[in-house]
């Protein structure tokens, strides 16, 4: 055996379909394209996105507004869920720990929703107003990172 003599197996190639070959061929006249039209022309192409010449989606409706690309986008935890730790000071690791925050490297912003009962030295990126007080009031510590 030498790289002259190889074939391909037997049923792995297919002959081609030969268009355009007149009527008894049964693959003449429209050439397996149907009927006349845009579609039936060699080298036509419609994008998904093409309405006929009409108008296009993308440009009858109207554009309102702008994505701001230097938010911050903040994970929210309410104070009234730092009781589900048990320890008291808690940093955003315990938080993810307790499934209160999801993103790995998110930034974390507690709210002032609920009461404290004990005190908590709570690090985190940003807090809220009320949240600063309520902590402070139950004379534990808020800690900016």
């Amino acid at each position: 055996m030498d790289l002259g003599n190889l074939k391909q197996s037997e049923g792995a190639t297919k002959k081609t379909k030969r268009v355009g070959r007149g009527q008894g061929s049964g693959h003449g006249k429209t050439s397996c394209r149907g009927s006349n039209g845009q579609l039936s022309r060699s080298g036509s192409k419609k994008r998904s996105w093409f309405e006929g010449g009409q108008m296009p989606l993308q440009r009858r409706v109207p554009k309102r507004g702008f994505t701001n690309i230097f938010r911050k986008h903040y994970e929210v935890v309410n104070v009234s869920d730092l009781s589900r730790i048990p320890k008291t000071k808690i940093t955003i690791e315990d938080l993810k720990a307790a499934r209160l925050v999801q993103k790995k490297d998110g930034l974390v912003k507690i709210l002032g929703e609920g009461e404290l009962k004990k005190a908590y030295e709570v690090e985190a990126h940003a807090f809220s107003k009320t949240a600063l007080e309520k902590i402070n009031a139950a004379g534990g510590k808020a800690i900016s990172i």
